[in-house]
């Protein structure tokens, strides 16, 4: 063999060997790809603040507060609370691991200050919360350490109030909440929680406020929730047991001492007042014998108006006029009666009403204006004169008689429940009512329609003539036939209707569904239940009285859902607080689970209305203000019940030995424990949480 075959040879026998290398490597890396380990889902971790947690004789308005990884502050303007209020805003910047706070406002000598972050710090990546975290200081030698925590739900709906400002008063005077901002402040949490840190020992009003303007005090526009009486907070120190791991795994119990700060469990429950400034906020003729009239807010009584001018100058509107008004006097039509008065085409009236002045008071005002016919959209005809100039018709002297009222029947269409009334709407209000000599009622035996007592139609009261209804006592799968003939109603300005026939049939028993409670809880009482829609809203209502069996007939298929009011004042409505006479609001409890009612059921449900926490009570399925679930994180908001102590980040009970929490698993969110975990969620007699 030559050398020139040899070294050929040798490189052909190179190349495979190198060859299989590569594909060696090749599989070798290819045997799996790096997956980057488990999903984050613990938040951040406190590393240290300057100045340090519980620092005194602090001068520098400048706090920073580092993380174990990079951090990101969300929406501070309305998560991050600093205490006492400040009058203007902070600056609030995350970067890398740090947090920094510039304090605009003067630092108060001898002051314990609270700077709460609620939830709005996360990591970076990937957004886990660090709910409930605060780190405080003092200007002064000591700290103020005390705290009151509990939650703040919707009077009505037992909504969680996410994000609501709630705040205390060491003075106790009844205007403080109108016109001083708040001693210390907080902010609810997804759960409607809150802790309000860093008290000194006193006396407090505790308030929650809707506070849209951000001048840490109540407007009556905004919503609010009150304790009726002053709030003495207190701490006390208890042993309890702990459960820790050693290096082998093994579990060890030891014992140690917990702080316990109370109350821990103040249920507030906010409603609003509708306040709204009152004034003449439209008015119009839309037709010429109709003036219509709406106010800014509900009235207490009615405005006096009178005629400005012409042969009816100084005479009251109400005398020439029949007047329908909403339920709340914020709308009103005057039909004018008197035909010399409609057939103006304008008309100049003197309106006397309730108006809020610039000191929001009532004061009596008077408007006048001018009431307008609208011009038609017509053209007007053209003539010629002698002269050849042209000329308009005028024809406002000519008044075209009203229309013939049209009449309309509802309450259930073509098909009628059992327990429902009849309803009859008119368009312009009679001279007289529908009574028994007008209406013709007959039900269908076989083939043939066999005339019966008709309703009694009457008006709900004297403020509304467009509306007549009659309640009946109606044969269940019976088919009516309701009739008016013509002639026989007369409106106010003398036109008559024509014949009028409606056919319904009101549903059968077998469609229907029938539920009964066995309240207990309610002791001797009077409360009412409130069936509620897949949508939170009432669709039938039912009283009842002490502990008790309360049957709602007649329900149709369907799923529902169902809540119970304390009715104090025995109205048969719910009755939110006031303010003014130190009245919250009537207690509010939610039948935790979903009715699914089908047709010809008879349903029986136990219900003891302190059997589940009240802020578990309304099922998820309705509730509207309700944290999304992470992965990982428990569905009880509430955590484990065996975990005895809590950490220093918002929670009632800290371990003076590990006041960082570090000995907890970091994945428990501080959520868990903001607002008395353990005891909280049950109503009390007081109207606390037990």
């Amino acid at each position: 063999m030559t050398v020139k075959r040899i070294l050929q040879h040798l490189s052909i026998s190179h190349l495979i060997i190198g060859t299989i290398c590569c594909y060696i490597l090749a599989a070798c890396a290819s045997i799996g790809h790096p997956t980057g380990g488990p999903e984050d889902e613990v938040p951040p971790v406190f590393v240290r603040a300057n100045p340090a947690i519980g620092a005194t004789n602090v001068s520098n308005n400048r706090i920073i507060v580092q993380f174990d990884e990079n951090v990101q502050i969300k929406d501070a303007l309305n998560t991050v609370v600093v205490s006492p209020a400040q009058k203007i805003f902070p600056k609030v910047s995350a970067v890398g691991h740090s947090v920094r706070i510039d304090l605009a406002d003067t630092l108060l000598p001898n002051t314990t200050y609270t700077i709460d972050f609620t939830d709005g710090i996360s990591d970076l990546n990937e957004g886990n919360e660090l709910d409930g975290f605060a780190v405080y200081f003092s200007t002064g030698d000591y700290i103020d350490s005390l705290c009151i925590s509990g939650m703040v739900l919707e009077a009505e709906t037992l909504e969680p109030a996410q994000g609501m400002t709630v705040g205390v008063y060491s003075n106790l005077s009844d205007t403080a909440i109108t016109t001083l901002p708040f001693e210390r402040v907080t902010r609810t949490n997804k759960l409607g929680q809150f802790t309000i840190r860093n008290l000194a020992p006193g006396e407090y009003h505790i308030f929650a406020v809707d506070d849209k303007n951000r001048d840490n005090h109540w407007d009556r526009s905004e919503n609010i929730a009150f304790w009726p009486t002053p709030i003495v907070p207190t701490a006390k120190v208890v042993e309890e047991a702990d459960t820790l791991k050693d290096a082998n795994g093994q579990d060890s119990i030891v014992m140690r001492n917990v702080t316990h700060f109370y109350p821990d469990d103040v249920l507030l429950t906010w409603f609003n007042l509708n306040y709204k400034a009152q004034y003449l906020s439209k008015y119009e003729r839309p037709e010429r014998y109709r003036l219509h009239f709406e106010m800014g807010a509900p009235a207490t009584e009615l405005p006096r108006i009178a005629i400005v001018g012409s042969e009816f100058d100084g005479r009251d509107l109400a005398e020439l006029a029949v007047i329908e008004a909403s339920a709340k006097l914020d709308t009103l039509d005057y039909w004018i009666t008197d035909s010399a008065l409609y057939s103006r085409d304008s008309l100049s009236i003197a309106m006397t009403y309730l108006r809020t002045d610039t000191l929001d008071q009532l004061s009596y005002t008077t408007d006048t204006l001018r009431m307008n016919i609208r011009p038609s959209k017509t053209k007007k005809k053209k003539t010629r004169t002698k002269d050849n100039a042209d000329t308009t018709a005028n024809d406002s002297a000519k008044v075209a008689p009203p229309p013939i009222p049209a009449i309309k029947v509802s309450g259930g269409g073509s098909t009628l429940d059992v327990y429902s009334p009849l309803t009859l709407k008119f368009e312009k209000p009679l001279l007289h009512g529908p009574d028994s000599s007008v209406v013709k009622l007959a039900i269908k035996v076989d083939t043939l329609w066999e005339e019966i007592d008709p309703p009694v139609f009457a008006m709900a009261d004297s403020m509304h003539h467009l509306i007549y209804t009659a309640t009946y006592e109606w044969e269940p799968g019976a088919e009516y036939q309701l009739t008016i003939d013509s002639l026989m109603l007369e409106d106010i300005y003398g036109a008559h209707n024509d014949p009028f026939t409606s056919k319904f049939t009101v549903r059968d028993l077998s469609e229907y569904s029938t539920l009964t409670f066995n309240v207990e809880g309610v002791d001797t009482s009077a409360f009412v239940i409130q069936l509620l829609s897949e949508q939170d809203k009432p669709v039938r209502t039912v009283t009842g009285r002490g502990n008790r069996a309360v049957k709602i007939p007649y329900i149709s298929p369907g799923n529902y859902y169902a809540r119970l009011f304390i009715d104090r004042n025995d109205n048969g409505k719910f009755d939110i607080g006031s303010l003014a006479d130190t009245l919250i609001p009537e207690d509010m409890y939610y039948y935790p689970k979903r009715l699914q009612l089908r047709k010809n059921w008879a349903v029986e449900q136990a219900w003891d209305i302190n059997d589940t926490p009240v802020d578990l009570q309304k099922p998820n399925e309705i509730k509207k203000n309700k944290p999304k679930t992470k992965k990982g994180e428990q569905d009880n908001p509430y955590g484990d019940e065996d975990d005895q102590y809590y950490d220093e980040f918002g929670n009632p009970a800290v371990d003076p030995d590990d006041p960082f929490g570090k000995r907890k698993n970091q994945r428990d969110s501080n959520l868990n424990n903001r607002g008395g975990r353990g005891n909280a969620g049950y109503r009390s007699s007081n109207g606390m949480l037990r």
